[in-house]
């Protein structure tokens, strides 16, 4: 199987296995990956995440967060594809929720969250949001 957009699978993966109430999912590892990984544990999206060595490519799994039932995750969604790329400038940065949520960019900085880009005034490609 071809993975065209391996973010956008990610992402699928953990609406997935939260909706399902799964305490962790595993996906293929990639540097882009990790960094998203890390922004939702700094943010409180998730639990924690571990990168393993299964003798591959190597596995990222993500340790999935519940609220009492629910998942903390009640969203997730791909906005830039490769298909077609969002970009936006730091003034035009969505607020997701009424900053309730959070959205992920790809800045000359690095993986941000919405919060982050803003402060540091970039813009970049939008990857996602999530609340």
């Amino acid at each position: 199987m071809s993975m065209t957009d391996p973010v956008a699978d990610l992402l699928t993966r953990i609406r997935n296995a939260s909706q399902a109430g799964h305490r962790r999912v595993d996906v293929p590892v990639s540097k882009l990956k990790s960094e998203i990984a890390r922004l939702l544990r700094d943010n409180h999206y998730i639990q924690d995440f571990k990168v393993l060595d299964d003798g591959r490519h190597g596995l990222l799994r993500i340790y999935l967060k519940y609220h009492g039932e629910a998942p903390v995750i009640r969203e997730l969604r791909r906005v830039s594809t490769p298909g077609l790329r969002r970009y936006v400038k730091s003034r035009e940065i969505p607020r997701v929720k009424n900053g309730l949520g959070m959205a992920i960019l790809s800045t000359p900085q690095g993986l941000m969250s919405d919060r982050d880009a803003r402060r540091a005034h970039v813009g970049g490609e939008l990857i996602a949001v999530l609340w």
